[in-house]
């Protein structure tokens, strides 16, 4: 069994750099800082997401133009994401080219100029991008859900934000966003290939290493105390969308794997999953249901998805909430806990099978938690799970008193 053996150190700076061995023709790099949405002032909604857009469009040497066709013209992938905690810029690449990537990350991490025309011609791609994403009501509705979850919260902005916000955007609010965050002790470098840890420590230390950020670490805005909700809302749309859920561990909770393992027999990615088995291959009320545990620094939630025609809504949803009832009533059997931890374990297995997921995976290990379990660690904590700690993971946080609701009819 592959494990995990990453090498961890610190550049001069103090950015903190993850280092996996994969000998692979392919090697990945990411920058992922602690930036994103929720850090963001009311009047910044989706200003990191727009500048995930705005940083590729030059540096003090280089222009938008250069910045595209550095890595693309020796056949690699330049690419960033925002969440609601981090920026990640990212780049894919033959490992002969590391030495590309590496400068060209630092660059524009390090030398964003941000042109003026570059950041109006941005926000009609940025706007155009909310109205692509108006137009699809299965991203929008976990949105408004946890917008509701988290009202009054940065934690619900939309990391698009919204048409007034991006048209308000100045090349000032970029820089200052940059400046009280883009600094080492925020940042995390990771990379997984086929290349030395001499000869990545080296490369890195020469393109990053004199970078001194002025910013501090991010502080979250003070949650408000959760209330619960149930909302239906008009929507023109050709099926029903439903999302019901509620709060749920964080990263540093201890209950977030008998939750996610909790989550998993719910309605996880396989198809004997309790909501999959009912809903779709019992009944066949919905093409798509699914359960899904979302974590941050000091929350979480968790939440069901279903689309179906309306004429099954009511059926479906009386479906949902029966297994809510006996997922909360009645223990796991010795079988079903154990059928549980292996299933679990090989989704995690998968997902290591991937080089692009696992960059991004020991960044965030890293940045959260400050070291990387192995996978025999993660087999070990998934078999000390018990039948009496996912009951009570169940009756914790999948009460009737603990359910919101929201559903876009037509």
């Amino acid at each position: 069994m592959f494990d995990l053996e990453p090498i961890i150190f610190e550049l001069s700076n103090g950015i903190r750099v993850v280092y996996q061995k994969k000998e692979a023709f392919v090697a990945h790099l990411g920058v992922m800082i602690f930036a994103g949405s929720r850090f963001e002032q009311p009047e910044e909604e989706g200003l990191a997401h727009f500048i995930e857009h705005c940083i590729f469009k030059g540096t003090k040497k280089r222009k938008a133009f250069d910045i595209f066709t550095d890595l693309d013209s020796v056949g690699g992938e330049l690419n960033a994401y925002t969440n609601k905690e981090e920026i990640c810029v990212h780049a894919s690449f033959r490992k002969a080219h590391f030495s590309i990537a590496s400068e060209l990350l630092a660059d524009i991490i390090q030398n964003a100029s941000f042109p003026e025309e570059e950041i109006q011609k941005e926000k009609e791609v940025v706007l155009d991008e909310i109205i692509s994403y108006m137009d699809s009501p299965v991203e929008r509705i976990f949105d408004d859900f946890e917008a509701k979850l988290f009202k009054k919260n940065s934690l619900g902005y939309n990391t698009l934000g919204t048409k007034k916000s991006v048209k308000s955007f100045t090349r000032k609010n970029l820089k200052d966003y940059l400046k009280r965050y883009f600094t080492p002790a925020n940042m995390v470098i990771s990379f997984v290939g086929g290349i030395s840890v001499d000869e990545l420590r080296k490369t890195l230390e020469a393109d990053f290493g004199s970078y001194r950020g002025e910013g501090k670490a991010p502080e979250a805005h003070p949650l408000n105390k959760i209330k619960t909700f149930k909302n239906r809302a008009k929507k023109s749309n050709f099926q029903t969308h439903t999302i019901i859920g509620g709060v749920a561990p964080s990263y540093h909770n201890e209950d977030r794997r008998a939750m996610t393992l909790l989550t998993n027999v719910l309605g996880g990615p396989a198809l004997n999953s309790r909501l999959t088995l009912s809903v779709r291959e019992k009944h066949g009320y919905a093409y798509n249901i699914e359960a899904n545990y979302t974590t941050y620094t000091d929350i979480g939630f968790w939440s069901v998805y279903m689309g179906t025609d309306k004429k099954y809504l009511e059926k479906a949803l009386k479906l949902i909430y029966s297994e809510f009832d006996l997922i909360r009533n009645k223990k796991l059997t010795e079988k079903e806990l154990s059928q549980a931890k292996e299933q679990l374990k090989g989704h995690i297995a998968l997902s290591l099978d991937s080089n692009l997921e696992l960059m991004f995976s020991l960044a965030k290990s890293i940045m959260i938690h400050n070291k990387v379990d192995s996978v025999k660690e993660i087999y070990d904590q998934i078999d000390t799970i018990n039948a009496d700690e996912v009951h009570a993971i169940a009756h914790k946080y999948f009460g009737a008193d603990h359910l919101s609701e929201l559903i876009y009819e037509f």
